[in-house]
C-alpha cells in the first residue's frame, strides 16, 4: 500500500512545448540584437558619410606684416640727469641760508654764506707777508745796483793800475789787488742777482698760498653749479661745519629739466637698441599723457648674469611735469632687423606634428601649415618661418579639421589683435 501512495507522487516528465516556447524565446532575441546592431551600423554609416560632407563653418583672419618697429615696454625709475651733494670747503659757521627743499635756483646762485673769521685771517697774514717779501725783493735789486756800480769801480781801478804797472809806476802788487778786487765785487754782484731771484721764488711762493686762501675764502659762498631744484638740505643758521669733513653733505641739488631712465633690455631685443632710437614714457599717476624720449646709451655689453643691457633713456621735462623717483613704463621704438609674420595666438594649434595653422586657399580648403615662432608677444605670436605674409588662416581652427577639407567662410571677423606690442 506503501509503495503505490509513494509512485502515485512522482510528476510526470515536461512534454516538448516548453523547450519549443524556450527556443523561439531565445530566436527572437538573437534576431532583435541583430537588427540593433544592423539598424546602428547604417546609423553610423549614415554620420560618417555626413561627417566627410560637412562643411564646417569657420571665422578666417589675414597673416599681417610686422614690418614697422617693435614696440617693447619696460618698467623704469626715473631719475634726475645730474645730482650733486654740496659739501663745505671751508670751516666755519652758517652765517646765511637762502635756500630751503624744493627752492628752485640757478647756476651761480648763493644758497648758503660761510662765516669763517679764522680763514680770513690766514689770507690777510699771508697778503701781508708777499708785501713784505716785495719790499725785500726791491732791497735784493737796490744791492745789486750798488754791486754792479762796485764792479764798475773795481774794472776802473783795475785797468788804470794794470797801466801804471806795465809802465814801471805802480808796483806789481798793487795791480794784482786791484785786479783781485774786480772778480771779488763781480761775486758780491752774482751774489746780489740770486738774492733777487730767491726773492723773486719766496713772492710766487707765497703769492700761491694767498691765491689758495683765496679760492678757500671764495668757498665761504656757497654757490648753486647748475639750474635746478634743493632736494635735501641738512644745515640752518648758526651750525658749525668743517672743511672737507666727508660726512654729511650741507645741501643736494637735482637738475630736472631732462630725466633719466634706466632700464634693462632683454637678449632678443638688444641688438636694435642704439642711441637715438625713439621712446614713449607713460606714468600711471599721469593718465591719459605721454613723453616722448630717446635713447641716449648703453652698456654696450649685456649683463652676463641676466643677459640684459643696461639703457639709459632721457626724458626732457621742461615743464617740469615729471618728477624724479616716479616709476614709469619706457615703450621703446626698436627697429626690426627683419619683417615677420604676426598672426593671432588662437589661430595656432599644437598637435603631434608641433604648432600649426590652418591656411584657406582660393579654393575654400584647409592646408595645415607647420610654423616657428620667433616672438610670443601673448595675445599675437609673430612667426619666423612657415607662413607667408598676407596668407589667410583660421581663426581658432576645429580640433578635427582635415587636410584639404572644404570650409566655408562666416562673415563676422573676430576682434582685432596687436601686432606691435611686447611686454617685459
Amino acid at each position: 500500500m506503501k509503495a503505490h501512495d509513494a509512485a502515485q507522487d512522482v510528476p510526470p516528465p515536461p512534454g516538448f512545448v516548453p523547450f519549443l516556447l524556450v527556443g523561439l524565446l531565445g530566436l527572437g532575441l538573437l534576431g532583435w540584437g541583430a537588427y540593433g546592431h544592423w539598424r546602428r551600423d547604417v546609423e553610423a554609416s549614415a554620420t560618417l558619410a555626413r561627417v566627410k560632407a560637412l562643411v564646417p563653418q569657420v571665422r578666417t583672419v589675414v597673416a599681417e606684416r610686422a614690418d614697422g618697429p617693435l614696440d617693447l615696454v619696460l618698467p623704469g625709475e626715473m631719475q634726475a640727469f645730474t645730482t650733486a651733494a654740496i659739501a663745505a670747503r671751508a670751516t666755519g659757521y652758517i652765517a646765511e641760508r637762502r635756500i630751503d627743499i624744493g627752492s628752485r635756483v640757478k647756476a651761480g646762485d648763493l644758497l648758503l654764506r660761510i662765516a669763517a673769521p679764522d680763514l680770513d685771517q690766514q689770507r690777510a697774514q699771508a697778503e701781508a707777508q708777499v708785501g713784505q717779501l716785495k719790499a725785500q725783493l726791491l732791497q735784493a735789486q737796490a744791492q745789486v745796483e750798488q754791486a754792479r756800480a762796485s764792479v764798475n769801480l773795481a774794472n776802473l781801478t783795475n785797468n788804470r793800475t794794470t797801466t801804471l804797472a806795465v809802465q814801471g809806476w805802480a808796483s806789481r802788487q798793487n795791480a794784482d789787488t786791484a785786479q783781485a778786487g774786480v772778480l771779488s765785487q763781480a761775486a758780491t754782484l752774482a751774489a746780489a742777482e740770486a738774492g733777487v731771484k730767491v726773492a723773486t721764488a719766496n713772492i710766487k711762493s707765497q703769492e700761491a698760498v694767498v691765491d689758495r686762501l683765496k679760492a678757500l675764502t671764495a668757498f665761504e659762498r656757497v654757490v648753486a653749479p647748475f639750474d635746478g631744484v634743493v632736494t635735501v638740505r641738512n644745515v640752518d643758521v648758526g651750525d658749525l661745519v668743517r672743511a672737507d669733513n666727508g660726512g654729511t653733505p650741507l645741501l643736494s641739488i637735482d637738475q630736472d629739466s631732462t630725466l633719466r631712465i634706466t632700464v634693462n633690455v632683454p637678449q632678443n631685443d638688444a641688438v636694435g637698441v642704439k642711441p637715438g632710437v625713439k621712446a614713449v614714457i607713460t606714468v600711471p599717476q599721469i593718465p591719459g599723457k605721454s613723453f616722448d624720449g630717446f635713447v641716449e646709451r648703453s652698456s654696450v655689453a649685456l649683463n652676463a648674469a641676466s643677459r640684459t643691457l643696461t639703457t639709459q633713456v632721457d626724458v626732457p621735462n621742461p615743464d617740469r611735469q615729471l618728477r624724479a623717483g616716479l616709476y614709469a613704463y619706457v615703450t621703446l621704438q626698436i627697429p626690426r632687423a627683419e619683417p615677420a609674420v604676426a598672426v593671432p595666438a588662437e589661430a595656432t594649434v599644437f598637435n603631434g606634428d608641433g604648432l600649426q595653422v590652418a591656411q584657406v586657399g582660393d579654393d575654400d580648403r584647409v592646408t595645415w601649415r607647420s610654423v616657428k615662432v620667433r616672438r610670443d608677444l601673448g595675445r599675437t605670436l609673430e612667426l619666423e618661418s612657415g607662413l607667408p605674409a598676407d596668407s589667410r588662416i583660421i581663426y581658432s581652427p576645429p580640433p578635427d579639421l582635415r587636410d584639404g577639407q572644404a570650409i566655408e567662410r562666416l562673415k563676422a571677423a573676430p576682434p582685432p589683435t596687436p601686432v606691435r606690442s611686447a611686454q617685459r
